[in-house]
């Protein structure tokens, strides 16, 4: 029995299997809260962050060892896992 797997396109030439998708977030919300940052902080020293775009970051979404920026906004991004 085959399973169907399904990727989400996260901005430029990025997509990330479904299934490994932890979280999609508002970048402009979530980045007010001091534990975000030092999620992003601490991700980005470590080397785990890949930016999607050089455009204006709108979203990121978290996979289990990748965090992605993405210049797609976070409403569309988890429209597109529902399709």
């Amino acid at each position: 029995m085959s399973r169907t797997v399904n990727f989400i396109h996260l901005g430029g030439d990025v997509s990330v299997c479904a299934d490994d998708i932890v979280g999609v977030f508002d970048i402009e919300r979530t980045t007010v809260v001091p534990s975000v940052n030092a999620f992003l902080a601490a991700a980005q020293k470590s080397g785990r962050v890949y930016y999607c775009s050089l455009d204006m970051p709108g979203s990121f979404t978290v996979t289990a060892d990748t965090v992605f920026v993405s210049n797609v906004s976070a409403g569309t991004i988890i429209k597109r896992t529902r399709e």
